[in-house]
């Protein structure tokens, strides 16, 4: 892209000298339409570098679940590429009840501060699984939602393809398995991956539909 527009560039100011030299002398207004043709070429092939930029930070998502996501805003996924993780999840209502969960555990801090990792963020969906009377006990207990919460948590940016037969180490301490293919992911097993490949500021995101317990 950026050899494209010097090339435009060049030409341009090739065409210019040429021109210069055949007819002796360019008016005034000539000039300028030519110096307005080159800065308009110099400016679109900045607008689509930046365009092509943001399509590369957010990435290609993937997953039924995904429709849950909103369209637009600090929710959307591309308001989320531009925060770090848990303040990305708070601006996206399919996320309210892990958010919930991180505010609890007071770990919000230490996934924005996180640098390159992977959250297997359970979706609302999840928890609901959890009967209600377990998950109110998980929530009041402090040191054991932390430790289910930082088992969702594993280091680097784990890309779709690591997911096919990977084992990855969480920030627990206990490994977390993944397996499948193309857009069909499964994490410790049972838990799908409903809504893949979410970027944020600091992490990459897969939404899943069942909560991962450390052993």
């Amino acid at each position: 892209m950026i050899r494209k527009s010097t090339l435009t560039v060049t030409a341009a100011a090739a065409a210019l000298a040429f021109g210069l030299t055949a007819c002796g002398d360019m008016s005034e207004e000539d000039t300028d339409a030519a110096s307005e043709n080159t800065s308009a070429e110099e400016t679109t092939g900045g607008e689509d570098m930046e365009s092509e930029g943001m399509t590369e930070t957010v990435g290609e998502n993937f997953g039924s679940g995904c429709a849950a996501v909103p369209e637009d805003g600090e929710g959307s996924f591309e308001g989320m590429a531009d925060d770090p993780v848990a303040t990305a999840a708070s601006n996206n209502p399919a996320l309210s009840t892990l958010v919930t969960a991180v505010g609890e555990a007071d770990l919000g801090d230490t996934l924005n501060s996180a640098e390159d990792i992977t959250v297997f963020a359970p979706a609302n969906s999840a928890f609901e699984k959890i009967p209600e009377e377990d998950l109110n006990a998980l929530l009041a207990d402090q040191d054991q939602l932390t430790e289910v919460l930082t088992y969702h948590v594993v280091e680097g940016r784990q890309a779709p393809a690591d997911l096919e037969d990977g084992t990855f180490t969480s920030l627990q301490g206990g490994e977390v398995t993944a397996t499948g293919s193309g857009e069909d992911y499964t994490v410790n097993g049972d838990s799908a991956v409903v809504c893949g490949n979410v970027q944020t500021a600091n992490a990459t995101v897969y939404i899943v539909d069942t909560v991962l317990m450390p052993e």
